[in-house]
């Protein structure tokens, strides 16, 4: 069961990262002209490349079967769900003849920063990760578990600048925040929160080590609140945090 845990993560983690990075250099640095946030960008671009190394690197020290945890996001719906989901945000913005400069298309490209932050980086990455914490916590995979600390802490940095550029966005353009707007962000992070949840009993069809699905759910939920409120959208859930390590 724990092995079957650590796979999972494995096979959500090594495509996750190269969508992030996809998005940052297809998508956001082409349409953010601030040259502070794109020196930024590049420096985040520059950071996914490593995590996705970092994850082989752990699939080939461990001695797993590389071809089975990279081709796991066409495998399980659980993992396969959540990238679709991910691009399917990109369909817009991603078009070579994509331009920001009408209402349309400028809130297009917030919805897609709010995806991409609020769920990509800010939900989907953070379940994962506290599975591999739950594992250093009985002093199990201690090595693989030490590089993903040292991703969370880019990945938060990742997250905070995110929201940072939300928050400006919101600031320099209010008319995009409608109240309609609001609403479909709420709705993709609801449906964001199920994906996650389903994944979560996929990861622990029993549970491990005091972790299980019922518990995801609840930490799911609270980190989608924290999320939420960080761009001034008031929490949906209302859980507590199970896992207060």
């Amino acid at each position: 069961d724990e092995r079957h845990a650590f796979k999972m993560v494995m096979g959500f983690f090594t495509t996750a990262d190269s969508i992030a990075a996809n998005n940052i250099v297809l998508a956001t640095y082409k349409h953010v002209t601030s040259p502070e946030v794109r020196l930024y960008l590049l420096r985040q671009g520059f950071e996914e490349a490593i995590h996705t190394h970092a994850y082989q690197y752990i699939v080939e020290s461990l001695g797993l079967d590389g071809t089975e945890i990279f081709n796991m996001y066409r495998e399980i719906d659980a993992i396969y769900n959540k990238d679709e989901f991910i691009l399917s945000m990109n369909d817009g913005i991603f078009n070579p003849d994509f331009k920001t400069g009408t209402f349309e298309n400028d809130q297009l490209f917030l919805e897609n920063q709010c995806v991409f932050s609020l769920i990509m980086e800010g939900i989907f990455f953070y379940s994962s990760f506290a599975v591999i914490f739950g594992f250093q916590r009985q002093n199990k995979l201690v090595g693989s578990a030490e590089q993903i600390q040292y991703i969370m802490r880019d990945e938060s940095m990742h997250l905070n600048f995110g929201i940072e550029l939300i928050n400006t966005i919101k600031k320099e353009q209010p008319e995009l925040w409608t109240p309609a707007f609001v609403e479909r962000i709420k709705a993709l992070v609801d449906k964001a929160v199920k994906l996650e949840y389903t994944f979560a009993t996929e990861v622990f069809p029993k549970g491990i080590f005091g972790l299980n699905a019922d518990g995801f759910k609840q930490y799911i939920e609270y980190i989608a609140d924290r999320r939420l409120e960080r761009v001034g959208i008031a929490p949906m859930y209302n859980s507590q945090n199970p896992f207060p390590w």
